[in-house]
């Protein structure tokens, strides 16, 4: 079984930072249980607006990866948004297996913190920014810091660049992909009591990653 880490989790990483995938898969690789029966990435956003489209971006690249076995809700084509989430999150709270949920959702923040990528323990509360009720999801949370926030949320949403959000959606997915190797890799060394673990860059192809 993975070993997870259960300290306080508050962690971030620029998307434009050297390293920041590499640095992104530690994290997820930490912190998240990809060994759990259940494991589900809800991707929340709408593709109607540029800044809360990380969300769905995110969730369609995650798709778009067939070696990426876990379940993904809300992709550019199904979004996972204010009409759906309480009715999805009631069908993902019926299955026999208690999930675990891991919620990525762009997010506002101060000017100096635009692009960061942040992973927090706990719930997302989608639709904060912008004065929407809607219920928390997720056992630990991915937030992309998109934009600006403090004043006319909804319009800085809809005025974010694409190119921001498709550059952090994408680089959190790929950074998703990587733990997810590096995890199966970490496996299959300890199962042969491979010394060889360190050297994990060059066994998984982390050029091709960069």
């Amino acid at each position: 079984m993975q070993k997870i880490s259960k300290v306080p989790l508050n962690s971030f990483v620029h998307h434009e930072q050297t390293g920041a995938l590499w640095q992104l898969s530690d994290l997820f690789l930490n912190h998240i249980p990809f060994d759990h029966e259940q494991l589900i990435f809800c991707c929340i956003g709408t593709d109607r607006s540029t800044g809360d489209s990380l969300g769905p971006l995110t969730g369609s690249f995650l798709s778009s990866f067939h070696s990426f076995p876990f379940e993904v809700i809300g992709t550019l084509e199904n979004p996972l948004h204010a009409i759906n989430l309480s009715s999805t999150m009631d069908e993902i709270n019926q299955k026999p297996i208690t999930p675990y949920i891991v919620a990525i959702d762009a997010c506002l923040g101060s000017e100096r913190n635009v692009g960061h990528i942040v992973l927090q323990d706990g719930p997302l509360f989608p639709g904060k920014a912008v004065k929407k009720e809607l219920p928390p999801i997720g056992d630990i949370s991915i937030k992309g810091i998109v934009n600006v926030g403090g004043f006319m949320e909804m319009l800085v949403l809809q005025n974010t660049r694409l190119n921001v959000t498709y550059s952090m959606g994408n680089k959190i997915a790929r950074a998703l992909l990587l733990a997810w190797q590096r995890h199966l890799l970490k496996k299959k060394n300890e199962h042969h009591d491979n010394t060889n673990y360190h050297n994990s860059r060059q066994q998984i192809g982390y050029s091709n990653f960069s």
